[in-house]
């Protein structure tokens, strides 16, 4: 995996719009809280902007061609923030989906929850199912939310689910494969889109966090400072010049090179 940060030697490249658009992006949508401390403002603050954000970048990532947008918005281990901010995220998507989906409909994004989903309050699960029936018609852009998400548990529960199927006969240890274990994974049923081509991260932080841990083995990535609240359009497509300007050999070598 090939990583841009503020440290790298790679220099920042044009954006294409007739380039290649990577067909999976995945976020990490990082810096909500250190936005709003450095404004002197509760963290909320930063969770509420960083949703407009989140706004923003899915309806202009539809539009510049992405097929899959996985963004991170609770992970399983954020259950240790304090309950205050807890509770904000659980109504995150409540708020969200209840002003969004008539936007993301109108550009024909459909909405897709990837986690946990069933250790969450009633009313965050009420709003994920209604975004996800109100936008089952649209075929564009997928809009994959990760609630309550964590990649070693998701692994853990491929294993599991695996395991049993050899205990019930139905597999055999040597048929086991990485195709086997794909399968196995929340990604499954997005097919040839299930690992994202490009992820994202903003605030600064260097590190992927308990984040598809599996679908990002070959993914490029790209790290920048900018907190995600500050995180617009321009920066978006900053990192996709970048990601434009990459060249992926898959563990192989150019032709030059042979």
């Amino acid at each position: 995996m090939k990583l841009f940060s503020k440290n790298a030697s790679e220099e920042p490249a044009a954006f294409d719009a007739a380039g290649q658009i990577p067909a999976h992006v995945a976020i990490i949508m990082d810096g909500n809280g250190r936005w709003a401390k450095k404004r002197l403002m509760p963290r909320i603050a930063g969770h509420r902007q960083g949703m407009e954000t989140l706004k923003k970048i899915t309806l202009h990532a539809a539009k510049l061609g992405v097929k899959v947008l996985t963004v991170y918005a609770f992970s399983t281990e954020n259950w240790k923030r304090p309950q205050k901010e807890v509770d904000f995220l659980m109504q995150m998507p409540v708020d969200l989906f209840g002003t969004f989906v008539p936007d993301l409909i109108k550009n024909n994004v459909k909405v897709r929850i990837m986690g946990f989903t069933d250790q969450l309050p009633a009313h965050t699960q009420k709003a994920c199912e209604e975004a996800i029936k109100d936008t089952a018609h649209c075929t564009g852009m997928t809009l994959n939310f990760a609630m309550n998400y964590g990649s070693r548990a998701e692994i853990a529960r491929a294993v599991k689910e695996i395991a049993q199927d050899a205990a019930d006969g139905k597999l055999a240890p040597e048929e086991i494969s990485e195709e086997t274990i794909q399968t196995h994974l929340m990604t499954a049923d997005l097919g040839k889109l299930a690992d994202p081509e490009f992820l994202i991260r903003t605030s600064g932080e260097e590190r992927l966090s308990n984040f598809l841990l599996w679908q990002l083995a070959y993914s490029e990535m790209y790290f920048t400072d900018t907190y995600w609240p500050d995180f617009g359009e321009k920066e978006l497509e900053k990192a996709l010049g970048i990601f434009q300007h990459r060249n992926r050999r898959f563990g192989g070598i150019e032709k030059e090179d042979a």
